[in-house]
């Protein structure tokens, strides 16, 4: 019989080094020198100039900027509804900048969570149907569908508004469903344009305190936002004007 492992001089089992290095993972968004022309006949419009971030997985990230600087079509190439000019984007560590547009759609269907401003749910279907439809065009059966939208609904608190149509409920608990939505394929990032722009204050206030319990539960948010209190609600801010990055506070855990 083998006997029990010999403890240390502290009372600790020994530890011992198996030369194995833990596995680091890649970055969840990453930019490298990424441009956006946009070309109307002999008109250029030069949208981003350069920009580089990194955003960490577990981050939650607010991006600000003033009406045209650049942080709509920042959005559009985080969410790869758009690809660079120029530059790299890695996406959890896969390249995007290049791809077509039915690989686009197919990584943005596995990989990003949206929620918009406008709520973009379907009136005739019940918010359980509205959560299923990223599930839906991934091929996922449908008892598997309905089992996690149920889930997703818990999770941002309208388990008692399942049978629900958009019609039937306030605001707020439309932007629930859509955040829900968002969840529904475990995405590596969640992706919220101006999420609070159509709420009153108190809904507002909630839904922010629901992106706060997203992030504290090891979610990776990206918030864009031209409001200050929305964005003082992040971990870190990154402000861009004129198509640059004006700042960009050290990235938690980093040296400072």
């Amino acid at each position: 019989m083998t006997g029990s492992p010999d403890l240390d001089d502290t009372g600790r089992l020994p530890v011992y080094d198996t030369g194995v290095l833990p596995v680091s993972r890649p970055p969840v968004i990453e930019l490298v020198d990424v441009t956006k022309v946009y070309r109307t006949g002999t008109l250029e419009v030069e949208a981003l100039r350069g920009v580089s971030a990194v955003i960490d997985e577990s981050e939650y990230v607010a991006i600000m900027g003033p009406s045209g600087s650049g942080k709509s079509t920042l959005m559009h190439i985080l969410g790869c509804l758009d690809v660079p000019t120029t530059g790299s984007y890695r996406l959890a560590g896969e390249d995007v900048s290049s791809m077509t547009e039915a690989e686009l759609a197919e990584i943005r269907n596995r990989r990003i969570g949206f929620v918009f401003q406008q709520f973009n749910l379907l009136p005739s279907l019940n918010a359980s149907r509205n959560v299923e439809l990223p599930l839906a065009y991934a091929g996922v059966e449908r008892a598997e569908r309905h089992e996690r939208a149920q889930i997703a609904l818990a999770r941002v608190g309208l388990e008692d508004r399942v049978d629900h149509r958009p019609g039937e409920l306030s605001g707020g608990q439309q932007q629930r469903v859509a955040v829900a939505r968002a969840l529904v394929t475990d995405p590596d990032l969640i992706l919220a344009d101006e999420p609070t722009g159509n709420l009153d204050s108190v809904s507002a206030n909630e839904m922010l305190a629901l992106f706060g319990e997203l992030h504290a539960s090891g979610r990776t948010v990206v918030l864009i936002t031209h409001e200050p209190e929305v964005a003082g609600a992040a971990q870190r801010t990154v402000r861009i004007r004129d198509g640059n990055i004006q700042e960009e506070p050290a990235r938690a855990g980093s040296a400072r």
